[in-house]
């Protein structure tokens, strides 16, 4: 993989994990970078359950890697809200 290849992977998991970000209720804290981080992450977790499917760009399938995604923001979410209201 070149330089420029891993720049676009990380870009395409980027911009995966921003739309998964409007499909559930939560958001991501940081910016570009934790974003690519957690569409990498969710790639991984969506092509565990679901395979590896639909269009595929730069390689990094779109679909299993939005759903993935989108599930990952959905846990950080949670968890966020449940540290925010522990009293410690």
């Amino acid at each position: 993989m070149t330089i420029i290849g891993f720049i676009l992977f990380l870009i395409v998991a980027a911009v995966c994990a921003w739309i998964a970000e409007y499909f559930v209720p939560g958001r991501i804290p940081g910016g570009f970078f934790t974003a690519a981080v957690i569409g990498i992450i969710g790639g991984w977790i969506g092509a565990n359950l679901l395979g590896s499917f639909g269009p595929s760009l730069e390689g990094v399938a779109l679909l299993p890697t939005i759903i993935g995604s989108a599930i990952l923001v959905f846990a950080l979410a949670m968890l966020s809200r449940t540290l925010r209201g522990a009293k410690v």
